[in-house]
């Protein structure tokens, strides 16, 4: 494996601003052939689909290679890939779409681990249905999402178990495989949110056991489009169309109005800057996605683990959590500091980091708000280990 981490920086002229980013759960910064792909696409002629004419021909080639793209980043099919403007709006329209067809006492399973993204679709649609909402809890010790809890949890009324691949708050990477395996049990579809763990683990969707999956190219560097992926395109007929027209058929059946086709060139470019990440990975692009996202896996292993016990070994910082799987993600509050004040200091510092006040999400459940909120961390593919020394240094002048 070949993680050359100098190398990656490189491809990224935000660099160059002189901060030290660990602002990842907000996106990466835009590597320049992504940027450049938007800007060729946006300079060359584009018009909408349907036409015998050059530029109606590039906007289909465009949103078919955009399909691929995802598809050899999931493992999937392009013809199950619904594009959409973000991760947020395609699990709403999903949620939507799903709970149509649910009636009274249907229930749906969510997390404590989930972020509002993969949450507000399915409690909204549970009010407005008057399904029941099943919660799966985490251990407030080491922010794992205990996989067993769901073989109680799940019942023949359940419809959706909504799951996330990984916090984008706490790191964990909870046990999909087994939280979806017990959901087909009952025959309730399984909704993964791979926002957060698409930049740094391979996934594979049938794997997984998802039935859907969604994905977000903001999170690795890409431009603002998402991405519903189904296991098994037929599915996406036996929903109700969103479409304005009455007559289409396939992802279209899900998405609204013309796409954007330049930001749709960024999302492949950005898909290909992954399949780049190992210079030794070979094959088709599918091969290459999983060699580098192996490799980044194991390089932000490391990195992670160096900054998890550098920070726990500062008296006066408590890490959130210590699951065993997870991504490269941690939270931490500082003993008599509220998070935004620690927060405004790191970015006087020259480090970008957010400040979490505790009232949603996982910090909720954790009660992390009782104590002043907490600090998030999200390394990225160009976070390095002098990155990481120059946060303890100003962590520790906070003493």
């Amino acid at each position: 494996m070949a993680f050359d981490v100098a190398r990656i920086r490189g491809l990224f002229p935000a660099l160059g601003d002189g901060w030290i980013h660990f602002d990842g759960a907000g996106g990466m910064l835009v590597p320049e052939q992504v940027a450049s792909a938007v800007s060729t696409a946006m300079r060359a002629p584009v018009s909408g689909p349907g036409g015998s004419f050059p530029a109606s021909q590039r906007a289909e080639s465009i949103v078919t290679a955009a399909r691929k793209a995802v598809a050899d980043l999931v493992g999937a099919d392009p013809a199950g890939v619904v594009l959409g403007p973000s991760s947020s709006v395609l699990l709403r329209r999903l949620a939507d779409v799903m709970s149509d067809r649910w009636t009274i006492g249907d229930e749906v399973v969510v997390s404590r681990l989930d972020e509002q993204a993969n949450l507000a679709p399915w409690l909204q649609a549970a009010k407005r249905v008057g399904a029941v909402v099943r919660w799966g809890e985490i251990d407030i010790e080491t922010c794992e999402l205990p996989a067993w809890q769901y073989e109680s949890l799940v019942s023949a009324r359940t419809k959706a178990v909504a799951i996330t691949a990984a916090s984008g708050s706490v790191g964990t990477r909870p046990d999909v495989p087994t939280v979806a395996e017990f959901a087909k049990r009952v025959g309730a579809t399984v909704v993964v949110d791979a926002t957060y763990a698409a930049p740094f683990v391979p996934l594979d969707l049938n794997a997984l056991g998802a039935d859907v999956l969604v994905v977000s190219a903001l999170s690795w560097g890409g431009p603002s489009v998402g991405a519903l992926v189904f296991r098994d395109p037929e599915m996406i007929e036996r929903l109700p169309s969103i479409a304005l027209e009455s007559n289409v058929r396939g992802p279209g059946r899900l998405e609204l109005g013309p796409h954007p086709y330049p930001l749709l060139a960024g999302l492949i470019a950005s898909v290909d800057y992954l399949a780049g990440l190992d210079d030794a990975a070979t094959g088709s692009r599918r091969d290459r996605l999983v060699t580098s996202l192996g490799s980044a896996k194991s390089y932000h292993a490391g990195l992670l683990a160096q900054l998890s016990t550098d920070l726990r070994s500062l008296r006066h910082v408590m890490v959130i959590g210590d699951a065993m799987r997870r991504i490269p993600a941690l939270a931490f509050t500082l003993a008599g500091r509220k998070a935004p004040e620690v927060a405004e200091y790191l970015a006087s510092q020259g480090l970008c980091a957010f400040a979490d006040d505790g009232s949603t999400g996982v910090f909720a459940s954790l009660g992390v708000g009782e104590v002043g909120g907490a600090v998030r961390i999200g390394l990225a593919h160009y976070s390095n280990v002098f990155e990481i020394n120059q946060l303890l240094r100003v962590l520790e002048e906070l003493r």
